[in-house]
């Protein structure tokens, strides 16, 4: 079952387990277009390709849910009152206004004022999370319980943001709150298997908004998120080809990750 809108699609899976992209949108609505920077139209920070590289999703049956909107409109993985996610280091905002290389996205005087932010909160996250909100209710109570994994992929070095060369795979659980501890060693031992990729837990990458507000094992929802390096299956500058010898590479991984995930989940609920 498809079920499509305006800002997002969503397809249902048969299991209980939610694949969120929040960052995969590349649309920039025309009305917005000329606040922008040329350079922003781009949209060089997306993370390019994530359904091509999931596309084993079908095959284990999981619910996907894409936005279609560009992040440098929103970002669908902050919270709502756009509270830092990383006090002390450099953010990205609800609505951005910098390029992960730190210069402006919009024209100068450009930026988008209260008002306009609230409108974008409105039309853009709103639907989103409601959509992410309802299935992982429906999944719960089809299944009793629900896994969300939030999917992401960034640039391997981004010194405005990190320092050095980032770990291939960054695993999030909000420092093991938003996700049941075995979970995490599901995914951990995945990772195992495949020593050449480096792996990290809880490191810089701890869980967006998504995964540290709709993780919550107490009442049977357990959220992951991943954030993997660009490296591994695409070229990380312009025009972010995808690179299907090196993706094939990682997919085995990613699959063996996401369905090992699920399998800890569902032992965790067993009768």
């Amino acid at each position: 079952m498809s079920t499509k809108a305006m800002v997002y699609s969503l397809l249902r899976g048969s299991v209980p387990l939610l694949v969120s992209m929040p960052h995969i949108g590349t649309d920039i609505p025309v009305d917005l277009r000329a606040h922008y920077v040329p350079r922003a139209l781009q949209v060089e920070d997306t993370d390019w390709h994530l359904a091509r590289l999931y596309n084993f999703l079908g095959e284990l049956g999981a619910s996907v849910l894409m936005p279609t909107t560009s992040r440098y409109v929103i970002d669908l993985n902050r919270p709502p009152d756009d509270a830092p996610m990383y006090p002390g280091a450099s953010n990205t905002e609800l609505c951005s206004t910098r390029f992960f290389t730190g210069e402006p996205l919009y024209q100068n005087g450009q930026e988008p004022d209260a008002t306009e932010r609230a409108r974008r909160r409105d039309v853009y996250w709103q639907p989103y999370h409601a959509a992410l909100l309802a299935e992982l209710d429906h999944l719960k109570a089809r299944h009793g319980f629900a896994l969300l994994w939030d999917a992401h992929s960034i640039r391997s070095e981004i010194p405005w943001l990190f320092d050095g060369r980032l770990p291939d795979l960054s695993i999030g659980t909000a420092n093991g709150a938003s996700a049941d501890e075995a979970l995490t060693a599901g995914v951990v031992q995945a990772c195992s298997t495949y020593p050449h990729f480096s792996t990290a837990v809880n490191g810089r990458f701890k869980g967006g908004y998504i995964t540290r507000h709709y993780g919550r094992p107490d009442q049977d929802i357990h959220a992951i998120q991943l954030e993997m390096c660009q490296s591994l299956y695409m070229q990380e500058v312009t025009p972010f080809a995808y690179d299907t010898t090196r993706a094939e590479r990682v997919q085995p991984l990613l699959m063996k990750m996401v369905s090992g995930a699920l399998k800890m989940c569902e032992r965790c609920y067993e009768k």
